[in-house]
């Protein structure tokens, strides 16, 4: 669903990593698996997608990573915020509030721009 070279939708997938991450660790499956869920299935992060997305903040200091065992008892890389991420979350959610309700002002506008008139 994202595209690898988008700005906007490489944030929005951080935003949705570090908005799952905020509930506690987990693996990356189960981090696509949530943000499918809680957008209802409407928004899916394939792997492509996901793990360039956690290497990235890794590398940024807002999430850290250990291996443990999954649900079903396999090896699975867990991913957890720290505090960097946390203000990152606290920061990016607020922004994505000033985007949408930018956007949402836009297209709900009912005045025509002085040249379409």
């Amino acid at each position: 669903m994202f595209a690898k070279d988008s700005g906007l939708l490489q944030g929005t997938v951080e935003l949705l990593v570090l908005k799952t991450l905020s509930w506690g660790p987990m693996h990356g499956y189960g981090i696509a698996s949530w943000i499918e869920s809680a957008t209802g299935d409407v928004l899916r992060v394939e792997e492509g997608s996901l793990y360039p997305a956690l290497y990235r903040m890794a590398r940024k200091g807002w999430i850290t990573a250990e291996w443990g065992l999954s649900e079903n008892n396999r090896r699975a890389k867990y991913y957890r915020l720290t505090a960097e991420g946390r203000k990152q979350f606290r920061e990016q959610t607020s922004g994505w509030q000033r985007l949408t309700a930018a956007v949402n002002q836009a297209i709900a506008t009912r005045n025509a721009p002085s040249w379409a008139r």
